[in-house]
């Protein structure tokens, strides 16, 4: 028996997502207002013939544990005792889920043989030595404290290795380490700079991977899928060598990479985690609350940090946690700036801005005060985000400010605010665990990958376009990938048994076909198609030259010639393919 199979026989993803969303029939499936963001406009689908839902504002979508994982802010099983409970299943009645515990155990002694061997394999390899220590400046220490490491460049290395140790198959996949490829079990990380992800407790429970040697047809990082052990919106890296910092010195600075983490501990700022990317969610705050309530964001300084800034705000309130914004003046993130001058990041970590004071701040500098139309905009945003402040004294203290910078009446703002209020009430009856989300930057991959999912047809501009895709997600570089080797098989009756661990994704993907493209004609489909590939090629391409335009900056300032001869070859070649 399967409790998660038996629980889907009792349970319609209708009735689950009902008890959270008003639903309303339209046609096969049901449309209700998006739980995660506020609207106007239903943009929030379920499909009971897919038994999967999908939220268009946000990008989200799943079956009905994602979906309780979502509204509730627990981990899956937190989500099957749920739903069980929903069913009137007795959980312990299923052997599978009883005890998991000799299975969580080899994963781990699996994943912590992978690292060991990529430590060896890198103490073996110049150019990723070479890297790590001349490049990134990381000494002997840093690497055994982090158990950096090395990923070969070939097929099967870490498999083949694992095996002879004794691991099956079945424990090898359930690790994350794997993917398939052309059928067969093949390594996942190939030709990469190897990050450990380790749990508060110091265990291995994943990687991130950095190309060693950036290329036109891999992104640079990639991070383990999410696994029984991993999960990145729980997890943070560096806890397990930050906790006794974070206690002793009071505070916690929360940067958006990895290679920062390193960078700051290596240089004595132990205090410093990272989640994965920008992202702050209500689980991050929960493990980093157990330490400290003074929380201090320290993220790239670019729009996408801003506006992970803005969406923390209103998860810190929830969480009741004091957030704060680290300032970073000179370099694009912390690394850059411990590597120009430690004591400026040491300075910088120390002298917070409150998170509130610095989205003014920004704002303020972005839009025209002196216009009507820049003092809406600016009260706009401004306004969302107080009107979910609970404290009544703070909420006065920021409309006030805000009647004198746009140089209106207070009660015009006040009369404004009423406004942001009902929308914010809307938020504050969900559970108390939802946190809004902002649009999906990188939708629009799934709209191309939507295309080419549900129309067959559509795959031959993959020959005539010759242009290797690179997607922001190893799930969606997967999908790609299978339909370009596999050009003429159809998904839209079957799933195939290689696309099995990402089944919802694919089904989500046909969901969608269905709604955005089912009235577009063959011609209508290819020219959006090769409008999407065109996108996504261009944004590539100004990711590549960003990268390189700052590998340039590093070099000039280093004085090393050659290395900028080269990268200026790089960047004349990207000129040339516009």
């Amino acid at each position: 028996m399967d409790a998660v199979e038996d629980i889907k026989s009792r349970l319609s993803i209708e009735d689950v997502v009902g008890d959270y969303v008003e639903l309303r029939r339209a046609g096969r499936n049901f449309r209700g207002l998006s739980p995660f963001n506020s609207e106007r406009t239903p943009s929030f689908m379920v499909s009971p013939e897919k038994q999967i839902w999908h939220d268009f504002s946000s990008g989200k979508g799943g079956n009905m544990f994602s979906f309780i994982m979502e509204m509730e802010g627990v981990d899956f099983r937190g989500a099957l005792e749920l739903l069980a409970r929903k069913a009137g299943i007795d959980l312990s009645l299923y052997k599978t889920s009883v005890n998991t515990q000799p299975q969580k155990n080899k994963i781990i002694e699996a994943i912590d043989l992978a690292a060991k061997y990529y430590q060896q394999t890198l103490l073996k390899n110049q150019p990723a030595l070479d890297y790590v220590i001349k490049k990134r400046g990381f000494n002997k220490q840093t690497l055994a404290d982090f158990r950096l490491g090395y990923s070969p460049n070939s097929g099967h290395a870490l498999l083949d290795f694992l095996k002879k140790r004794g691991f099956d198959n079945a424990i090898i996949k359930l690790t994350g380490l794997t993917t398939m490829r052309y059928s067969n079990s093949a390594d996942m990380f190939r030709g990469r700079i190897m990050i450990p992800l380790m749990d508060a407790q110091g265990l291995p429970i994943g990687f991130t991977a950095r190309l060693l040697q950036d290329n036109d047809k891999a992104p640079k990082y990639i991070n383990t899928p999410q696994t029984m052990l991993y999960d990145k919106s729980r997890h943070v890296f560096g806890l397990h060598l930050a906790k006794e910092s974070i206690r002793s010195s009071g505070f916690v600075v929360v940067v958006e990479g990895n290679l920062d983490v390193i960078s700051s501990h290596q240089a004595g700022y132990t205090n410093v985690v990272a989640t994965a990317g920008t992202a702050i969610t209500s689980q991050h705050l929960k493990t980093l609350q157990r330490f400290t309530s003074d929380i201090r964001l320290s993220f790239d300084q670019d729009r996408a940090g801003l506006a992970a800034a803005e969406r923390a705000i209103g998860v810190a309130q929830n969480a009741g946690v004091q957030l704060s914004v680290v300032n970073i003046t000179e370099g694009k993130d912390p690394d850059e700036l411990i590597r120009k001058d430690p004591s400026k990041w040491e300075a910088a970590i120390h002298a917070p801005q409150y998170a509130v004071d610095w989205l003014v701040d920004r704002y303020k500098n972005i839009y025209d005060l002196s216009t009507a139309n820049g003092k809406r905009l600016f009260s706009d945003i401004l306004l969302k985000t107080i009107a979910r402040l609970e404290d009544s004294v703070e909420q006065d203290h920021y409309l006030l400010q805000l009647a004198h910078l746009t140089e209106v009446s207070e009660a015009a703002m006040r009369s404004k605010l009423k406004t942001f209020k009902s929308s914010s009430d809307v938020v504050l009856k969900k559970p108390k665990n939802l946190n809004p989300t902002s649009t999906d930057p990188y939708m629009y991959e799934d709209q191309l990958l939507c295309l080419l999912v549900a129309y067959p047809i559509t795959r031959r501009l993959l020959q005539t376009e010759l242009k290797q895709l690179v997607f922001n997600t190893p799930e969606r570089q997967r999908v790609y990938e299978y339909l370009e080797t596999n050009p003429h098989i159809s998904l839209n009756d079957e799933i195939p048994e290689d696309l099995q661990d990402v089944e919802d994704y694919v089904k989500i993907l046909l969901f969608k076909a269905e709604q955005l493209y089912n009235s577009f004609d063959s011609n209508e489909r290819l020219r959006e198609l090769k409008d999407l590939i065109n996108k996504l090629s261009h944004k590539y391409q100004k990711q590549q030259k960003e990268e390189l335009t700052r590998q340039i900056r590093i070099a000039e300032d280093q004085g090393d010639d050659p290395t900028i001869s080269k990268l200026l070859n790089q960047f004349n070649e990207l000129l040339k393919k516009e």
